[in-house]
């Protein structure tokens, strides 16, 4: 990284994020840093090069909308918004679509949704999850050191353990509008609770009233070999979010709801969701995601079939491993032997690799990342 560059960066830049390499380039499941060296990327931006970097595909659909028309306001119909919202709905099986910016904003949506219709004003969540860093996505996500310092925050939430269906039960009540959930944590290091455990949360929000909200923000667009990981159960959420993997690092969140539940006319808004070019990238993106998507399950088998002795943890691709004060150490070794890899919570590692990455690139990612945990 230039030396000026890392100067201004540290005069001018808040100090939020903690980095020390530069990325210049990217293709398919490689990057190159601004020294020239290769990296197989096992972090896809965090869960979100689904396609991987620059797919001709998804460049070439930006593109082909920059060309013709950049921004045009939601105060008039938007081209190719309508037809994502088509996608997403045949993707999740559900009845409307809301587009937003990111993840945080959409769930963010889905908390005004879930009050509105419901007419109830709380949130149950889980202990560990992650569902954004706003005010609001931060009130329902529970690690203690991002959200204790911005309280008090609104929603009121409460947090059970997650995978215990009794402490939901106990927490869930008439004046509950719904519970958030993953149905794979992903920041929590990629924590997988039993196929049982959504129809659990299914069960008890239909005798209670409350709305099942599953945010497939990470776990979502083809990360665990279906279009959604709720997809693996045979349960149907009331409302899911969707952002990471949906436009190949075009920023882009969705909320879908089931039917009866939409916002009415001035419930909601935002300047530039769902935008022209957003929405172009995402079709092509899903575009590319029908073609791979049957691949992903047998993919994910082969690095959890290589990392075997590591008792990894995982659905298709998206794998985690506990190893302990150990992490930062390994993800800087792989670094260096030219795999990056991502540290998650309590010394979890964990793998979310470009759904297009080839066996071949999974082999040699297996081999220095084995030989990094030793």
């Amino acid at each position: 990284m230039e030396e000026d560059s890392r100067e201004l960066d540290a005069r001018y830049y808040m100090p939020a994020f903690s980095r020390t390499m530069k990325i210049v380039r990217g293709a398919g499941s490689s990057v190159w840093d601004d020294q020239g060296r290769e990296y197989i990327d096992c972090v896809a931006g965090i869960a979100v090069c689904s396609t991987g970097h620059c797919h001709p595909k998804v460049v070439a659909a930006i593109c082909d909308q920059a060309h013709r028309l950049i921004h045009c306001s939601n105060l008039y119909y938007v081209p190719n918004q309508a037809e994502l919202a088509e996608k997403l709905v045949g993707i999740t099986g559900l009845a409307k679509a809301f587009l937003s910016n990111s993840g945080a904003e959409a769930n963010e949506g889905a908390i005004k949704l879930a009050r509105v219709r419901t007419g109830r004003k709380k949130f149950v969540a889980f202990a560990h999850g992650f569902h954004g860093r706003t005010c609001g996505s931060l009130a329902v996500t529970h690690k203690p050191a991002i959200r204790e310092p911005f309280e008090p925050l609104s929603p009121a939430c409460t947090f059970v353990d997650y995978g215990d269906l009794d402490a939901l039960a106990g927490a869930v009540d008439k004046d509950t509008a719904g519970v958030f959930v993953e149905p794979i944590q992903g920041e929590a290091g990629v924590l997988i609770p039993p196929d049982s455990y959504l129809r659990g949360i299914r069960d008890i929000c239909d005798d209670t009233g409350a709305l099942m909200i599953v945010d497939e923000v990470q776990t979502g667009m083809g990360r665990t070999g279906k279009w959604c990981a709720f997809q693996h159960t045979g349960v149907i959420p009331d409302i899911v979010t969707l952002a990471k993997g949906l436009a190949s690092g075009f920023p882009i969140g969705a909320l879908v709801a089931r039917e009866g539940l939409e916002f009415g006319r001035s419930e909601h808004g935002s300047t530039f969701a769902g935008g022209p070019l957003a929405c172009a990238a995402a079709l092509a993106t899903i575009g590319v995601i029908e073609e791979i998507l049957p691949d992903v399950t047998r993919k994910g088998e082969r690095f959890m079939n290589g990392l075997a002795p590591h008792n990894p943890r995982g659905r298709g691709l998206m794998i985690g491993m506990s190893v302990g004060d150990r992490c930062p150490e390994v993800q800087q070794t792989c670094a260096e032997n030219g795999v990056l890899v991502n540290c998650a919570a309590d010394g979890n590692l964990r793998l979310i690799p470009p759904l297009v990455i080839t066996d071949e690139e999974i082999d040699t990612a297996l081999g220095v990342i084995n030989a990094a945990l030793g």
